[in-house]
């Protein structure tokens, strides 16, 4: 595997309804990830989701955003031919003309390279070894969301701030 890149002016959006499929993919996030539009389109948006991603992260962005909150996270995404790419992503609910929430967009950047292999990574390993260490999938995501929670809370005032001082570190 190995990691793909893209220009830090550019970003990467992608829309998808309540339920993840993708409703929008624009050329970059074709591109980088090597799929076609159509291949994208009515895909779940986990398609190119890595398996070095924790479980408890993704179950913390939909947790946030199903209420109607926007969400910043660091993300390790998959291509069509299993190389990687590393992504600064901004998720935020969108709404109808009558306030009723019909889906998700997000835009993602370039993130800081050192950022990522100095704190992102560590810090999702030691995740992903939490939801390892045990045999069900549910008690694994369990221990690994409180894990995230506590190392969120033992730095910071809340998710948010977590990661924008992880990211401002850089």
């Amino acid at each position: 595997m190995k990691e793909v890149f893209f220009d830090p002016n550019e970003l990467i959006v992608s829309k998808t309804d309540l339920t993840g499929r993708i409703t929008y993919a624009n050329a970059l996030f074709c591109e980088v990830c090597s799929y076609t539009r159509a291949e994208l389109i009515g895909q779940q948006h986990s398609i190119v989701r890595h398996p070095d991603m924790p479980r408890a992260v993704f179950k913390l962005l939909w947790d946030r955003i199903a209420v109607g909150h926007e969400v910043f996270a660091f993300v390790k995404n998959r291509t069509k031919y299993d190389d990687y790419y590393w992504v600064f992503a901004h998720i935020t609910p969108t709404y109808d003309h009558k306030g009723t929430m019909t889906g998700y967009h997000s835009s993602r950047r370039v993130p800081d390279a050192r950022l990522v292999k100095e704190q992102v990574e560590p810090l999702y390993k030691v995740l992903l070894d939490e939801e390892k260490s045990v045999t069900s999938r549910k008690e694994g995501l369990k221990k690994s969301y409180a894990l995230m929670e506590k190392v969120v809370l033992d730095n910071a005032v809340s998710y948010d701030d977590f990661v924008f001082k992880l990211k401002n570190a850089a």
